[in-house]
């Protein structure tokens, strides 16, 4: 497999999907500003999804893979890895059914559970965090089952579809603003019914691509075969554990609404910034390198596991630094020129602003730990990284609780920056320790370069934006001007001192640009 093809395809087409992404939120902040009712809207979306990162994605999609890709090592065969995945989906949907049906019964309960008295004692409010949970959260099973044909799809090196399928949760979000820009309510419980269009639109993509692969998956009743075990095995301890995991984010969500009313809508513009090079560097380069590195350990090929990883070490700080490091200098006028207009003011923009400038410092290790862990779930090590994991989130949680009241809402994205370093940096030590993976001596020289390059990009950045102080209080165009001048200028610093330092690896640059010529030539 070629590394930086297959994470480029990857990334690529995440881009598309971020690209849309953007697109609705730039609508959104528009019409809804920083209301009630866009944190209702999140709260109710984050709901299902925090759901899905236990039972769709985390343990259970790092677990499958190994195990999938063990049954596609039959040569053109795939019979057994088709039987393999009809006897998980036909575990994985009931599960996913009962879960759903108990949430919804139960949606009263659970917003009293979750958020503060600012919302409980709001009757207007409280009722329409229910209405919302409810709608939104049948989104759990069509996600989650993304997650299982997406497994299926990455372990036969078909990327495509599952790289694209975000996209049409977009898409689907953006029509629904488009037919209801009325704004408060209204837009809201569209964008919730949207949600899960769009979850709806993933699940067919996904389910005709592994079509058109050779498998065409039948639905079974439940069973708990052998295989089914072998794969319980390895995730239900670690599904348990991150469990955890799961009420360290409903006591985040808790915090948000303990905050004044537009928190939520700061914090999920924030992270959709933090999340663009994290799903198109980190969760591109995971999903590529964890078959790579199944496959080299099958075969005893340890060195060549490491190489790997080392290689995508690598190529993710290459790209991961420059890009937390400009997001946090360029914090505010990249919020303005993104969100500022209509119901969203420049003072909202300056406080998404700030929260983004903390919350990026922990960037390259967000990104570092999808490099680190696949290390461990290649060997059926599911445990070790969700109790790091869950450790570091519950010293989280206990700083959140301590600082709250002092410092606001830095305090979120401080505790989750500074526990993702300390997950990253005890992550690798543990490989390090067993003599899995460590740094070579090249790959901390071509790091040592890029934090040069990055360092030089900052003060580029920070002497412009004094210059261009102007531009980002004046019209929308010019606000971009400003904000692509600033892009622009760190850009070409950073890529030029990269180049010329030896920060990158031409080889794969110059690959890359061969593979677009000949691409264009076809």
């Amino acid at each position: 497999m070629n590394l930086v093809k297959a994470g480029g395809t990857i990334g690529g087409l995440t881009l598309v999907s971020r690209i849309l992404g953007f697109v609705r939120e730039m609508i959104f902040a528009r019409i809804m500003g920083a209301s009630a009712a866009a944190d209702i809207f999140y709260w109710a979306f984050q709901l299902p999804n925090l759901l899905r990162r236990l039972f769709g994605e985390g343990a259970f999609s790092q677990g499958f893979v190994p195990l999938f890709a063990r049954y596609c090592e039959k040569g053109d065969d795939l019979s057994e890895a088709k039987r393999f995945a009809e006897e998980v989906q036909a575990v994985f949907l009931p599960v996913l059914i009962i879960v759903t049906a108990i949430f919804v019964i139960a949606m009263p309960a659970v917003v009293i559970l979750v958020v503060s008295d600012n919302w409980t004692d709001d009757p207007a409010r409280y009722s329409f965090a229910v209405e919302l949970g409810r709608i939104v959260f049948p989104y759990l099973i069509f996600i989650s089952m993304v997650s299982l044909f997406s497994g299926i799809l990455n372990s036969l090196s078909r990327f495509t579809a599952a790289a694209f399928a975000p996209a049409l949760l977009n898409v689907a979000l953006v029509i629904a603003l488009l037919l209801f820009p009325e704004g408060g309510v209204t837009t809201a419980r569209a964008m919730t019914w949207g949600v899960l269009a769009g979850g709806v639109l993933q699940l067919a993509l996904l389910v005709i691509a592994t079509k058109r692969a050779g498998l065409t998956l039948k639905l079974r009743p439940p069973k708990m075969t052998p295989r089914v075990k072998e794969l319980l095995i390895i995730i239900l301890p670690a599904t348990l554990g991150a469990g955890g995991y799961y009420i360290s984010q409903v006591f985040y969500t808790y915090f948000a609404t303990v905050l004044p009313t537009g928190s939520m809508v700061y914090l999920q513009q924030a992270d959709r910034l933090n999340q663009l090079p994290l799903a198109l560097v980190g969760a591109a380069i995971s999903t590529a390198i964890l078959p790579a590195i199944s496959r080299h350990i099958e075969k005893a090929e340890l060195k060549q596991a490491a190489n790997v990883q080392g290689r995508a070490t690598e190529l993710a700080m290459l790209l991961t630094i420059p890009a937390a490091i400009g997001l946090s200098v360029a914090a505010i006028p990249i919020m303005t020129v993104l969100f500022e207009g209509g119901e969203f003011t420049a003072q909202d923009a300056a406080n998404a602003g700030e929260v983004l400038a903390i919350l990026v410092a922990g960037l390259p290790a967000y990104v570092m730990i999808k490099v680190l862990a696949p290390g461990f779930y290649a060997r059926k090590n599911v445990r070790t990284p969700v109790i790091v994991a869950l450790v570091t989130l519950f010293m989280g949680v206990v700083a959140n609780f301590m600082f709250i009241d002092e410092l606001g809402i830095i305090v979120l994205p401080i505790s989750t920056a500074v526990g993702a370093w300390l997950n990253a940096i005890a992550l690798y030590v543990i490989l390090a320790a067993k003599g899995h993976f460590h740094f070579e001596r090249w790959l901390v020289w071509r790091l040592v370069k890029q934090l040069f390059a990055a360092a030089a990009m900052a003060a580029v950045i920070i002497l412009l934006q004094g210059r261009l102080e102007g531009y980002f209080d004046a019209s929308a165009g010019k606000r971009v001007v400003g904000t692509l001048a600033l892009v622009g200028a760190g850009g070409i610093v950073y890529l030029t001192l990269a180049w010329f330092t030896g920060a990158m690896d031409k080889e794969d640059i110059l690959i890359l640009l061969r593979k677009k010529k000949v691409d264009n030539a076809g």
